[in-house]
């Protein structure tokens, strides 16, 4: 039995694999202004569509839709097949407000109410 395909057939199941891979998954990368879908997210790094995505480096945010996930500092590391694959030097959880530098009392109260009258 033969596992020979034809170019144009091999070309066909690699594009329909790498679009089922970017619709798998919403995360998306923003970096200098651009956004870039993610084919692979790891623990270590993540991976990019070698078509679209440049060699970044530096502070990256990491998007799943429209709610933001992480701020990540990033390095290029390695090429593999038709995939950009990018290791994390930093990668940190992205918080909606500051980060306070004291203990917050859970009975604290929430307003001052004036005198009336």
């Amino acid at each position: 039995m033969s596992t020979f395909l034809p170019p144009d057939v091999q070309a066909g199941l690699d594009a329909a694999r790498k679009k089922a891979l970017k619709q798998r998954h919403r995360l998306r990368v923003e970096a200098n202004g651009r956004s870039f879908r993610v084919i692979k997210f790891e623990d270590d790094g993540f991976t990019l569509d070698i078509q679209d995505a440049p060699h970044l480096r530096g502070l990256v945010d990491v998007f799943d839709g429209g709610k933001h996930l992480y701020q990540c500092l990033i390095v290029a590391s390695s090429e593999e097949a038709d995939e950009m694959r990018y290791d994390f030097k930093r990668h940190t959880l992205a918080m909606d407000q500051a980060p306070v530098d004291f203990e917050r009392v859970r009975e604290a109260p929430v307003a001052l109410l004036g005198k009336e009258g």
